[in-house]
């Protein structure tokens, strides 16, 4: 069975960081771009950022840009979303996903697999 879990959530205050993990399970995705989105309450699925497979190239939406890092260690199977200077309005339910092909779009429409997500709470 194919998983992707997310982990590394939490509370923190305005300005810390966290670094969020997605392990894969049941198949390697080394061929496949990943992505993280996230989800406030009462909003729709927001794209944060994505990198095609071999790290080749990394997307950033605007609103986390400058702050946020995306990598990934295919050898763990395993993506990662360093976020740096958290604002309130980063506070989400965070996903990754793994895209249908090597390079990863910000349409969630385009991913095959999702994650369960993990929460980030960032109080002011």
């Amino acid at each position: 069975q194919v998983q992707l879990v997310e982990s590394g959530g939490g509370w923190v205050q305005a300005g810390g960081s966290l670094r969020l993990s997605c392990a894969a399970a049941g198949r390697s995705f080394s061929t496949n771009g990943m992505g993280w989105f996230r989800q406030a309450p009462g909003k729709e699925r927001q794209f944060v950022a994505a990198i095609t497979w071999g790290s080749i190239s990394r997307y950033y939406a605007d609103s986390v840009k400058g702050r946020s890092t995306i990598s990934r260690d295919d050898a763990k199977n395993t993506v990662y979303l360093q976020m740096n200077s958290l604002k309130p309005e980063d506070t989400a339910l965070y996903y990754c996903a793994a895209s249908k092909g090597g390079y990863p779009t910000s349409s969630p429409i385009l991913y095959d697999y999702w994650g369960q997500g993990t929460q980030v709470t960032v109080s002011s």
